[in-house]
């Protein structure tokens, strides 16, 4: 900063205040300013200025299986959220779901100096108890972390009534259910508002299902379904395992939706093109992604204290093709 200081003909302090966008520099000042930046190479030393400040411009995501489209997509909403408030994000995403690796997801972010942390998608018995250092602002998205932390995430209890109510507005008895793994605060969350919508509705809520988020459980869920008398409907907990589904119900020759009708979860971006078209919940990635960074920031920047109870974004019904009127 010096030498560009030297060759503009100012000060470190203006050569300061242009770099941080300070408004107060004349324009042909900041232009001297930048063309020395330019001539000399100047880059910011981020890791130095994070000694001075005890402030770096980095945050830490922990994820897990980010081969699924819900936490992939919510690390990409963060991600974007994340560069355009100019933070950079070192991002763990965790395979194995248990407590040892969550701690060492911890410990590794922390130790590499992130200003804050973000866990997405977090079974409940891999973060039950979890412990970050004092200071370290927190902010879950998707589920708790044990602790006063700040939550950020998708309606799923008002999502799974959304699907199940439109089921039963065509008329059918009742909805099946193929669920998500258990402990996930996501299952959780469409199995209560399934079960609440029936129960309200007064209709018996069947024997859920099941499954593990992949195609191959709702194949296998679709296949005891096709074998079921009676089974007009069935909200699947992702859009991932309705493919399994639509896929098993074609090989035993049950037609969709004229035989059983199919909602799915997510609205993944082949959703649309799946046969038939699948109707499904959508969930605003992009705007968990925001909100999340909004929360962790205010801690961070400003030292806010996170309000009481989660901070919630609405999901939408979007009607395809795979659920019609019960025959």
């Amino acid at each position: 900063m010096a030498d560009v200081a030297k060759v503009a003909g100012v000060s470190h302090q203006t050569v300061s205040r242009v770099l941080n966008n300070h408004p107060n520099v004349r324009g042909e000042t900041r232009d001297r300013v930048l063309r020395a930046i330019e001539q000399l190479g100047y880059r910011r030393n981020f890791a130095a200025r994070a000694l001075v400040t005890r402030r770096s411009r980095t945050l830490g995501v922990i994820s897990f299986d980010t081969t699924l489209y819900g936490p992939a997509s919510t690390v990409h909403g963060i991600e974007q959220a994340a560069r355009v408030a100019g933070y950079f994000v070192t991002i763990v995403s965790l395979k194995s779901i248990d407590r040892s690796g969550m701690r060492e997801a911890v410990d590794y972010l922390v130790g590499r100096g992130v200003a804050g942390l973000v866990v997405v998608a977090a079974p409940r018995s891999a973060v039950h108890g979890l412990t970050v250092p004092d200071g370290i602002p927190l902010v879950s998205v998707h589920g708790t972390c044990g602790k006063e932390e700040a939550v950020v995430g998708v309606d799923q209890v008002a999502g799974a009534r959304l699907a199940v109510e439109h089921l039963l507005r065509l008329g059918h008895r009742t909805v099946w259910h193929i669920t998500g793994p258990a402990d996930w605060p996501e299952t959780e969350g469409r199995l209560a508002g399934w079960r609440a919508a029936l129960a309200e509705a007064g209709q018996a809520a069947p024997e859920p299902l099941p499954g593990d988020w992949s195609p191959r459980a709702g194949y296998q869920a679709g296949r005891r379904l096709a074998a079921t008398p009676g089974v007009s409907a069935v909200f699947v907990a992702n859009d991932q395992m309705a493919l399994g589904v639509l896929r098993a119900l074609a090989e035993e020759g049950v037609k969709v939706p004229e035989q059983i009708s199919v909602v799915g979860f997510d609205d993944i971006p082949e959703a649309e093109f799946f046969s038939p078209p699948l109707t499904t919940v959508r969930q605003d990635f992009d705007a968990v992604g925001r909100r999340s960074i909004e929360v962790l920031l205010r801690q961070i920047e400003k030292g806010e204290p996170f309000g009481p109870g989660p901070l919630v974004v609405s999901p939408r019904l979007i009607i395809r093709a795979s659920t019609s009127p019960a025959r």
